[in-house]
Order: C-alpha cells, then structure tokens, then sequence
C-alpha cells in the first residue's frame, strides 16, 4: 500500500468512525507529522475525500471533515431506501444462499442486545445486518455504490442518533425480522417495499434526534421553503 493509500484509509476510518467529527479542522501540516509524512501524500488523499464527499477544502480558508446539511442527510438516505431495497429484492430472488444463515444469526444476537439495552452493541448489529443483505444480493455494482453511499453518510455515527430514539431499537429490531421474513419466503417485492419502509423510519428516528440535540446546528441549508429547512417535506 502506497504512503497516499494508507493516509487515505486512515483518515477515511477516523471520519466514518466519528473519531473526526464533522467540521473539524485537517491541517495538512498536523496530519503530516502525525502520519511521519511528507506534505504532498496527505493533500493528494484530501482532495481524494473530498471527491468521496467526506471532506470539505474552502480555498483561502482551510480542510474541514464535511458536515452533510439536513437536505444532503435526506437525499442520501433516499438513495440508501433504492439501494437496500433493491439488494433485498435480489436476495429474496437467490433462494437458500449462506448469507441467510449469517442474517439468522445476526438476529438472534441482536434480539439479546435489544434486551439487555446494550445501544452500542445492537449500533454494531444493525450495520452487520445491512451489509450482509448487500452481500447477499451478489451484485458488485450495487455494492459499490452502496459502500461510497456509507462513506459519504458516515452511517456508523449516524445509527446512534437514530438508536437513540424512545423505543427504536425495539421497533428496528422488528423490522429487520420482517425483512428476513420475506427473504426467505422469496418473497422480492415484499421484501424490497419492507426494507424500504425499514430505512424511511430510520430516517425518521434520526431527523427526530437531530432536531431534538442540535436545533439550528451547523451544517443545515438556509430555510429557502419548508422543504430546504428541515431537509423534508413541510
């Protein structure tokens, strides 16, 4: 792996992760001597996650992690709903393939964690969970957009908002239930209008804890009609 490669997948994981939080300051000087690298590597991946949409440069003015606007929050997961939807379409078509078994287990883990209140662990979960119906779809192409679609979410920071939400992961857990039903049933348009339906109310939970924590926070589009305000429909 290149120096370039490995400042890219480090910087990249420390984003996703929410280690870097949104609109914190990348000096390529600090990163530089934190990376024991040169200057050049490390503005070469910059601008390379800056095309991945993970971070913003503003010439004269500095390098920031990108903090997605309530309206960018709601197009991705519009397209998230289209993706996951139509993977689990294309499971349910496949029959008995062993990602099944892995989602059984997936579960059956996660049910534990929803009893016990263990939050960080269901979060963990309910990543595996969608990852291995993209899996299971056996589509590269799909995959591909998928993942580049979770980089520019930073979905793993994200999902705790949305699991914060009074009774979600209850609510989350049952529906993942619902959605493996269905594929196992080869049931596709059951499973693709189910899974859809799955990521819409995740949306929810999650504009819901964001209005509730950072009311007017930095990151969202100017309130040109009630649609641009909150990212939604008025």
């Amino acid at each position: 792996m290149s120096i370039q490669s490995r400042v890219i997948v480090e910087l990249r994981g420390r984003i996703i992760s929410g280690e870097l939080a949104p609109g914190t300051s990348l000096s390529e000087i600090v990163l530089a001597e934190a990376f024991g690298v040169s200057r050049t590597p490390v503005r070469e991946a910059l601008k390379q996650l800056q095309t991945e949409g993970l971070v913003d440069i503003r010439p004269r003015v500095g390098t920031f992690v990108a903090a997605p606007s309530r309206r960018e929050i709601t197009e991705l997961f519009q397209m998230k709903e289209l993706l996951e939807g139509a993977a689990a379409r294309l499971l349910a078509q496949r029959g008995r393939v062993p990602e099944l078994d892995a989602l059984e287990a997936n579960l059956s883990t996660a049910d534990a964690a929803v009893r016990s209140g263990d939050q960080e662990g269901y979060a963990e979960l309910v990543h595996e969970f969608h990852d291995l119906v993209m899996r299971g779809a056996d589509n590269a192409k799909l995959a591909d957009h998928y993942r580049t679609l979770m980089n520019q979410l930073a979905y793993p920071r994200l999902v705790h908002t949305s699991l914060a939400q009074p009774g979600r992961p209850t609510r989350s857990d049952s529906e993942h239930h619902h959605v493996l039903e269905l594929i196992r049933a080869k049931d596709g348009d059951g499973a693709e209008r189910v899974m859809r339906e799955h990521v819409r109310a995740s949306h929810r939970a999650l504009m819901d804890g964001l209005d509730r924590s950072a009311p007017g926070a930095e990151g969202q589009d100017g309130p040109a009609s009630p649609e641009d305000a909150n990212g939604r429909p008025g």
